[in-house]
């Protein structure tokens, strides 16, 4: 990876984090109705989605989610290392973008999260809303390139309200979303039982995509 991809990976993840969290503290602080606060967290969510895709993708691919950076080593269309760093660097960025969002809103940068969010339902929600996510992506590159960044938006914006557990999707997020004790909160002993299921429904999401969008001519691959 060039210096330049790195920076765009941290980056993205850092400012989509900082949304993620940010957009929590400020509709909870403005409207005791939960409703209407996941409503806000869901716009701001999905509009940065946007933009960032948009902006950085052009740059690094704008992945800013491990799930999706090993659906693309699966896929062969990065090497090992180059995955690993991705990783790494979306992870911290999660991180950072965490402790940006406590600053923006003068509050203890260092945080553990305490809202329980596990069980069956909340791991099946995980699992599905990151195989939605990798379909959505990977047809929007075989059929629309030029659509990824609204489709992802859109599908996002969808996911916060179909899944039970607002549809985190990113292990990256997920760990970062543990280090945050507010709205967007995931207490950090459920973070691997979120993180497993994104990668499961990832791993699904990848095998169906390499059959349902293969060029007939080459053979479904994943």
């Amino acid at each position: 990876m060039t210096s330049r991809e790195i920076v765009a990976e941290g980056l993205g993840t850092a400012l989509l984090v900082a949304v993620v969290v940010g957009s929590g503290i400020m509709a909870d602080r403005l409207s005791p109705d939960h409703g209407v606060a996941l409503l806000a967290n869901t716009l701001a969510t999905a509009a940065i989605l946007v933009v960032l895709i948009m902006t950085l993708g052009p740059v690094s691919g704008a992945h800013m989610n491990p799930a999706v950076s090993l659906v693309f080593l699966l896929r062969r269309a990065l090497s090992l290392p180059d995955a690993l760093i991705r990783i790494a660097v979306q992870l911290a960025g999660g991180m950072a973008g965490t402790l940006l969002a406590h600053g923006m809103f003068d509050m203890a940068l260092i945080q553990t999260a305490a809202t329980v969010r596990t069980g069956a339902a909340q791991w099946l929600s995980e699992g599905v809303a990151t195989f939605g996510l990798v379909m959505t992506v990977l047809g929007a590159q075989r059929h629309r390139p030029d659509a990824v960044a609204p489709l992802v938006g859109l599908y996002i914006a969808a996911a916060y309200w179909f899944t039970a557990s607002t549809s985190f999707a990113n292990p990256a997020v997920t760990l970062a979303r543990s280090l945050t004790d507010t709205f967007a909160g995931i207490r950090p002993l459920d973070v691997p039982g979120f993180v497993l299921a994104q990668l499961a429904g990832a791993a699904a999401g990848a095998v169906l995509a390499g059959w349902l969008f293969a060029d007939d001519a080459k053979g479904a691959k994943i």
